[in-house]
């Protein structure tokens, strides 16, 4: 398929008036593009929207009330990604600081029992003696799952944020700011922030009874909070925008769990200067890497880890299956491109007998840029005859509710799906993977909007020569957090190359002198820019990031491209 043209959109300059006019220029004029009020710049813990607009959170806490002062065993049910891990880790040191005393977890093996509250996982939760089964992102659509559990006389809370389906399981409560009649303003939640406002509700309810001896500050889970926040890409609103914050000011402080910190120290990264997009592209991808090749516990267990020193070494192994994860991703990517290269198709279907199911996700993610079109790509399970799929779809087309209308006009072609509108999965029998190749691409010709199909990059237009200076970058570093649906600060220039040099163990990136117009000189980095280089004298067309270089004690600004026009 050939390259999408690029379409180059600025942000709609809104008014800023009501912005105190102490803000800088710039920062009013980003914080109004992305539709900041006034009441929004504080990022307070008291801010946050109280517990009691979650529908079914008051039931919850009433329930784990009851089982803590009877010493019931709580099982949580967790999911191998790092929304799970965190959401399990947080209920767990939650519910201990709480007072219950039995508190375990389990979590899916992906390649026996695929997502969610199975019956078998269900299974290995009574075996370890579960009398009360809360779930952590997950639970939404495990009806299967849940009646095994009731029949086997286990109380039952689901803590999800996934989309419902048409029905809702048989659980004793369910908290999740998605399912019908649900109220909560933000709709955001990741599974790990779910579980932690039912932890502030849990406290408000053990405190109203007069049972609460000592009140645990929750605000030490936090950091937990923010990293599975922002490692599952869920939107950050305003309400997530908090949580991030005061998650990474924990850290930043040196304030984290010790799992995070050792998390930092195998990664080379130093906790004071951490900043949102770290969280998912250096600690997200490490814990990941636990649940897509092997064991997601280990990733757990780190992040309970009581201290740095029995911490360091599972936060090694999470480090070299990261390292494996890459490699994979890399070789099952490249193979993947090719395959689909003459693709005319909306919807991108890829399969190969060899992929690895753990990391089909990244590969449809690969997939999705490339050709910014839909994408699935598929890997045998260990199930005999059935494969697992793993979407990531682009801006505007839902691609769970295509796959739910895959499922009505096709019943029986899809085993299982769930997901989100951006990413989902599905299970299907490999008999069927040409079938459902052709319903979904005709759900995607029907549905997806043909605007949608337009590549397109938002940017903040272009900056003056006194604002491409340090202390910029250093106030934009500090006015996020930036992510998700609150999208760093992007901005576009014309320059003239006047160095140029190849970096990186394989020279695979490059690193320019920039000159513009007005004879400012700066510094620019093309991460992986090498087959594209521009030689000096060019003139260029750049859209950029600002950052801070920080090397060796010293601190340069640093232009991050992010497109050449």
């Amino acid at each position: 398929m050939s390259a999408t043209p690029l379409a180059l959109h600025r942000r709609e300059l809104r008014t800023f008036e009501q912005l105190p006019a102490s803000l800088p220029p710039l920062l009013r004029r980003l914080y109004a593009a992305r539709s900041v009020l006034p009441q929004q710049l504080s990022l307070d813990l008291k801010d946050l929207l109280p517990p009691s607009g979650l529908k079914g959170i008051g039931e919850a806490s009433r329930l784990l009330v009851d089982a803590i002062a009877a010493q019931r065993r709580i099982v949580i049910a967790g999911d191998y990604d790092c929304d799970g891990a965190t959401g399990v880790a947080v209920a767990i040191l939650g519910l201990s600081a709480l007072g219950a005393k039995h508190v375990g977890y389990v979590v899916p093996d992906r390649f026996r029992m695929g997502y969610g509250l199975s019956p078998a996982l269900v299974d290995v939760a009574h075996a370890n003696g579960a009398e009360l089964l809360v779930t952590v992102d997950n639970g939404i659509a495990s009806l299967a799952g849940i009646a095994h559990a009731k029949a086997l006389g286990l109380t039952v809370i689901v803590t999800d944020h996934h989309l419902p389906g048409t029905e809702l399981p048989t659980a004793d409560a369910i908290v999740n700011p998605n399912q019908p009649g649900c109220g909560f303003a933000s709709k955001a939640l990741a599974g790990v922030g779910v579980m932690f406002y039912l932890l502030l509700s849990l406290r408000a309810e053990l405190r109203a009874r007069g049972v609460l001896t000592v009140e645990p500050n929750l605000a030490t889970l936090l950091d937990l909070v923010a990293l599975g926040t922002v490692a599952d890409l869920a939107q950050l609103d305003y309400n997530n925008r908090i949580l991030v914050e005061q998650g990474l000011r924990r850290i930043r402080a040196g304030r984290a769990q010790p799992g995070l910190l050792a998390l930092l120290e195998v990664a080379g990264r130093a906790p004071e200067k951490l900043s949102a997009s770290d969280l998912g592209f250096v600690l997200g991808p490490r814990l990941n890497a636990a649940g897509r090749l092997e064991d997601m516990g280990t990733g757990i267990d780190c992040l309970l880890a009581r201290n740095v020193d029995a911490a360091r070494p599972l936060a090694r192994q999470l480090d070299s299956l990261n390292r494996e994860r890459r490699t994979r991703t890399t070789e099952m990517a490249e193979q993947a491109l090719d395959l689909t290269a003459d693709s005319t198709a909306v919807g991108i279907c890829a399969f190969d007998e060899h992929w690895h199911e753990g990391i089909v996700g990244l590969v449809a993610s690969k997939l999705k840029d490339a050709h910014h079109r839909p994408a699935i790509a598929f890997a045998r399970a260990e199930e005999t005859g059935v494969l697992k799929g793993s979407a990531r779809s682009i801006a505007g087309f839902n691609v769970r509710d295509a796959m739910a209308a895959v499922d009505a006009a096709h019943p029986g072609l899809i085993i299982r799906f769930g997901g989100h509108a951006m990413a989902a999965g599905l299970t299907l029998p490999e008999a069927g993977y040409a079938d459902f190749c052709t319903a979904f691409e005709a759900v995607c010709r029907r549905t997806l909007p043909s605007a949608a199909l337009e590549r397109s990059l938002m940017t903040d237009g272009p900056l003056q020569a006194a604002e491409l200076v340090l202390d910029t970058a250093k106030t934009l570093e500090q006015a996020g957090p930036w992510g998700q649906g609150f999208e760093e600060p992007v901005f576009e220039g014309v320059f003239t190359v006047s160095g140029m040099r190849l970096m990186g163990s394989e020279q695979q990136h490059v690193r320019y002198q920039l000159r513009a117009a007005d004879g400012v000189s700066v510094e620019a980095v093309d991460f992986g820019g090498a087959a594209r280089a521009l030689t000096v004298g060019s003139v260029i067309q750049i859209v950029y990031q600002l950052g801070c270089n920080r090397y060796n004690g010293a601190e340069t600004l640093q232009l991050r491209v992010v497109q050449l026009l």
